[in-house]
């Protein structure tokens, strides 16, 4: 399995822009620039699909780690927030935060061991083992910080 995305770039970092295209098509000349990468502009940039990849690559492990159980999840929802610092040179820290719905069986604990799992086991996660990466977990009324 091979999956690709291009990036085109025209101009110099500050002024020029870019687009971002998907094999896939999803994304398709997506714009991006200084501006959506260090301020406000309205397109994506590298950090944000860094934490869409993340957020979605580790709700589809936990998925398929609860199913591997016999107990499917009723409902996953997980934002991904990338911490960047210029001064260091890089990404910092990724934080995963988990909202989802309790499902029958499965105790709080028993669930926060399987999200730890699918955290360190997710392909993403895997990759950027030099990053610093935290798990929220809100399940039911459980709140937990792993």
């Amino acid at each position: 399995m091979k999956r690709s995305a291009k990036a085109h770039w025209t101009g110099d970092l500050n002024t020029g822009h870019g687009q971002l295209s998907s094999d896939s098509g999803v994304l398709d000349k997506t714009h991006y620039s200084f501006n959506t990468r260090f301020a406000e502009g309205i397109g994506t940039n590298p950090e944000e699909l860094l934490a869409a990849a993340h957020a979605g690559c580790f709700t589809m492990a936990l998925a398929y780690a609860l199913s591997q159980k016999g107990t499917p999840a009723n409902e996953l929802e997980t934002k991904a927030s990338v911490s960047v610092d210029l001064a260091k040179g890089g990404i910092t820290g990724i934080e995963l935060t988990l909202n989802a719905t309790a499902i029958d069986g499965v105790p709080a604990e028993s669930f926060l061991e399987i999200a730890n799992e699918s955290k360190q086991n997710c392909l993403i996660s895997k990759a950027l083992t030099g990053v610093a990466i935290s798990l929220n977990v809100n399940y039911g009324a459980l709140q937990s910080s792993i």
